[in-house]
């Protein structure tokens, strides 16, 4: 095993790195969360004469479902802190969109593709499909909206689609996760209908209900003690402290996951509704700042963990099948999809095929699998899923990584140049 002395200047070295990197790759067709993944492999293959620890999720599956559970909720708080424009129908009619029609699409064509292709069970099929479904634009900063704003008109349209998209569908996944763990417990290797009214009940609807609410009820409390709590001594906008946000995120997770909804539903909101608590007050960039911060550095910490796991061997068990499968979802599955649920929206051509194509593959989905194999086991060997879905967020890493740079600075130029 490693010296304490070696992880101390690991982890420094990486701190420090996370906070120039950014600034180094603004533009370039390069991205932190690239870096360090390939930091990852590169050190786990170097003859290095200190031995390093062994990163196996299939072995330390709980690890990996918890590490990855926090850096969810932690970049869900900032994507809500992040976004400027007030919840409603018309303001949010691209994320409506995408995740009535794009997220199911995605679902359901994914599932499809792994029962024919991989001739997987349909339980691992359908358990495929949920984790593949949710986006995380943390791995692509370019395609995501910046600070908090007084102006709700200060974000383009395929940003702030891509971004409240990511915000909600990273909830939304639950219920997908539990139809596959539904089935599995209900049919093992084979298909039933018997889990589908209990599912429908609990899974999809109160579980999702309670998610909201709880987020909304947090948010409003949160608010009121952020900016109108009486004595001032309380009113935690007063005092400009950070560190609330995590408080915040950590609080609103606990209290509706206690209460039986998803928390990671409730976080979004929650932040949703602290914006809207007092929309113009310059606290939200110091909690949104905070909050950046410490996303950037486990979002770090992982991609670099997941790189060592590839180096390993986490791709042994990979097929061609899986990997087809991993390209097909990211270059075919989501950009149709995406541009099906944006169809009569007002966006326009461009921007329907920036948000179509930038559906980015991350953290969520190696959450989502960490959490469901802890639930049921889906007749698919353990290390087959990781390797299937470890190779798309590799994929997607890499693609999106390299290319969001350039296509989005030519996007921005194009809509200025229109806009003049």
């Amino acid at each position: 095993m490693m010296s304490a002395d070696a992880v101390f200047a690991w982890l420094g070295g990486g701190a420090l790195l996370a906070a120039v990197l950014p600034r180094v790759l603004s533009g370039r067709p390069l991205s932190l969360p690239l870096v360090f993944l390939l930091c990852g492999i590169g050190v786990y293959l170097l003859p290095l004469p200190l031995p390093l620890p062994v990163i196996d999720p299939v072995d330390d599956r709980v690890v990996a479902e918890h590490v990855t559970e926090i850096v969810v909720i932690i970049s869900l708080m900032g994507a809500g802190l992040a976004l400027n424009r007030p919840v409603g129908r018309h303001r949010w009619g691209a994320t409506w969109r995408l995740l009535g029609v794009t997220m199911p699409l995605t679902f359901l064509i994914t599932a499809l593709v792994a029962w024919w292709l991989l001739d997987w069970p349909p339980a691992a099929a359908l358990l495929l499909g949920a984790v593949l479904a949710p986006t995380d634009p943390v791995l692509a900063a370019e395609v995501r909206v910046g600070e908090p704003t007084d102006d709700e008109h200060d974000e383009d349209e395929a940003r702030f689609a891509l971004t409240s998209e990511a915000g909600l569908n990273d909830g939304l996944a639950f219920p997908l996760t539990y139809a596959a763990v539904g089935l599995a417990a209900a049919a093992g290797s084979g298909w039933s209908a018997g889990w589908i009214g209990p599912w429908a009940a609990q899974d999809l609807a109160y579980k999702c209900v309670v998610g909201v609410l709880g987020g909304l009820l947090m948010g409003r409390l949160l608010g009121w003690l952020f900016f109108r709590a009486r004595p001032r001594a309380l009113r935690l906008s007063q005092h400009r402290e950070g560190f609330v946000a995590l408080g915040a995120t950590f609080l609103s997770y606990g209290v509706t996951e206690l209460a039986g909804g998803y928390g990671f539903l409730s976080v979004f909101v929650t932040a949703c509704a602290i914006r809207a608590a007092e929309r113009s007050h310059g606290y939200h960039n110091v909690l949104h700042d905070f909050m950046e911060q410490v996303e950037r550095l486990l979002t770090a910490a992982v991609l670099f963990l997941t790189g060592a796991f590839i180096a390993l061997g986490g791709l042994s068990a990979l097929t061609w099948q899986g990997a087809v499968t991993a390209c097909v979802v990211l270059l075919v599955i989501r950009p149709l999809s995406g541009w099906a649920g944006l169809l009569r929206s007002s966006l326009g051509s461009r921007e329907r095929w920036v948000v179509a194509a930038y559906g980015v593959r991350g953290i969520g989905s190696l959450y989502y699998l960490a959490y469901a194999l802890g639930q049921h086991g889906f007749a698919v060997p353990e290390r087959e899923l990781w390797a299937v879905v470890t190779f798309t967020v590799l994929a997607s890493v890499v693609l999106h990584g390299i290319t969001a740079g350039p296509v989005i600075a030519r996007f921005d130029r194009l809509r200025d140049a229109r806009s003049t």
